[in-house]
């Protein structure tokens, strides 16, 4: 089993595939698709059901309403089917089409993962989220700031270019950002593309 957790570890880039924190303190492995407590013996161990993520996020997607299974990251791009945004202390998912229920459940997930707060410790997790991802964003929008007054400064955009990966910590919110502000940064579009 270590091995699968090395390997799962490396393919997620050590983050959570749903709320997108990056080196996981507390990292399950997560199905897609529940097993159920061995109703469903061929999900436990199908490597395609195998996902990386917080203990927090796995927590919240226990939930039954959550059985139906939401967007597979690992086969299709969320972002072509989901806009990430920060809104002040507000999270908002929208999905692209309004009746498709694996976006809307997926959707769903990701607002309750920084919203959710039925008990103490998820309050102060779902905080704790809000807080990382408002202070990831906040790294954005300065170097975004600084790229307005130098155009020229490689430094900046191979930092830029960094935090737009998607390897990085809510990469999903910045890189929607970028997409978002499309007149302002033409420049940086070839780095937010969604796969197809």
């Amino acid at each position: 089993m270590p091995d699968v957790i090395e390997r799962l570890e490396k393919d997620f880039n050590n983050k959570c595939y749903i709320c997108e924190m990056k080196e996981l303190q507390d990292p399950n492995v997560e199905h897609l698709l529940p097993h159920k407590n061995g109703k469903y013996p061929e999900r436990k161990f199908d490597w395609g059901n195998l996902f990386w993520s917080c203990g927090h996020c796995n927590g919240i997607k226990k939930n039954s309403k959550y059985d139906e299974g939401i967007i597979d990251c690992c086969k299709q791009d969320p972002e072509k089917y989901l806009h990430f945004r920060l809104k002040g202390n507000e999270v908002v998912i929208e999905t692209e089409d309004a009746e498709d229920m694996l976006q809307k459940r997926t959707a769903l997930l990701v607002t309750e993962t920084f919203t959710m707060k039925n008990t103490g410790m998820r309050t102060y997790t779902s905080d704790e989220r809000l807080k990382l991802l408002q202070r990831e964003m906040n790294v954005l929008y300065k170097q975004l700031e600084k790229i307005h007054k130098k155009p020229a400064s490689k430094m900046t955009m191979i930092t830029i270019r960094s935090l737009l990966r998607r390897e990085s910590a809510f990469a999903s919110f910045k890189r929607c950002y970028v997409r978002d502000h499309v007149m302002e940064y033409p420049e940086l579009q070839k780095y937010v593309e969604v796969n197809e």
